[in-house]
């Protein structure tokens, strides 16, 4: 090892399970490995090549993690980490424990409820965690937007507004669309009856018909992002990219743990809601939106800030003393 720390990430991804775990899982590694630790997947990527080439862009191994608890930490032994960073919804809770017992140091990345994890460190990305967690027994937490986790791709990234008559809409709803909504909200902005040029990200080709392209899941994702007057998407860990971006946004839902952060962020005025499925009154949010670029800019005004792009540097910060 020369010395230096080794740090494995506990995370899976795929078709059902999305990539955002994934995604900013790899952002916090970008940073780890820039400061010369070692770092290894632990997990299982299925039905997504964009995922998979994620890692593989960068070096990064994946090994195949055991599903029980002793079996893992006796993996993070045999590979001679010092720490683990666990992201997903279906380890079983006495996971950080077991690690803990092991001897590595553990940080859990959770939105809202950390599940019963044991862990020295908490993360909650999520805007007004800083509200929800307090630190005490049980681990530190690093709560808030401030602790976003960015990749390389998006720090270097700026907003080019078109300023075009036509708004540009880009709409995604993670790596793998895995709740299928792609085709419905691509409806929903048909249906505004309001002139828009779209793009739409899917895994799944379909037909969506003109104004509309659809494309596969891309890693050109930060520029698209950066170049589009509105983005619709679901409220999950996109979203700090579009904050950090100032990008205007029209938020729904796909999964219960993404009511926090969507709540929180039209709450806020930092984004428009959309509610959770393409119905009238989404269409016709969708209209205002479209017909009214002073609104949507002003949008991307609030959120603007939000994100500075540090979050990353912070968290490596805090999982780093503890080794």
């Amino acid at each position: 090892m020369n010395g230096r720390h080794r740090v494995g990430f506990r995370c899976d991804a795929g078709e059902s399970l999305g990539v955002g775990h994934l995604v900013r899982c790899v952002a916090l590694a970008e940073e780890l490995c820039a400061r010369g630790v070692e770092v290894v997947f632990l997990g299982h990527v299925r039905g997504s090549p964009w995922a998979l080439a994620q890692l593989e862009q960068r070096g990064l191994p994946l090994v195949d993690a055991p599903p029980a608890p002793d079996r893992l930490a006796a993996l993070a032994r045999e590979l001679r980490l010092a720490a683990v960073v666990l992201d997903s919804y279906e380890l079983p809770a006495e996971t950080g424990a077991a690690l803990g017992r092991a001897g590595l140091a553990v940080l859990a990345i959770a939105d809202g409820d950390p599940l019963g994890q044991q862990a020295d460190l908490y993360l909650d990305q999520n805007l007004g965690a800083e509200r929800r967690h307090r630190s005490g027994r049980g681990g530190r937490w690093l709560a808030g937007a401030r602790y976003a986790l960015l990749r390389d791709r998006v720090r270097r990234c700026a907003r080019t507004p078109r300023h075009d008559r036509v708004p540009h809409v880009l709409c995604f709803f993670g790596g793998t669309d895995s709740a299928g909504v792609a085709p419905a909200w691509a409806r929903a902005l048909q249906a505004t009856g309001e002139p828009f040029r779209g793009t739409v990200i899917s895994p799944s080709p379909f037909d969506a018909g003109d104004p509309i392209t659809v494309i596969p899941p891309t890693d050109r994702l930060p520029e698209l992002m950066a170049g589009a007057d509105l983005v619709v998407t679901a409220a999950g860990s996109a979203i700090w990219e579009l904050l950090h971006l100032g990008v205007p946004t029209a938020l729904t839902w796909v999964a219960d743990n993404q009511l926090i952060g969507y709540g929180e962020l039209v709450g806020r005025g930092v984004a428009a809601g959309l509610g959770g499925e393409p119905d009238a009154r989404a269409v016709a949010a969708l209209a205002r939106l479209l017909a009214d670029p002073a609104t949507r800019e002003e949008h991307g005004r609030r959120g603007s800030g939000l994100v500075d792009g540090k979050g990353r540097e912070r968290v490596a910060e805090a999982l780093l003393a503890l080794l």
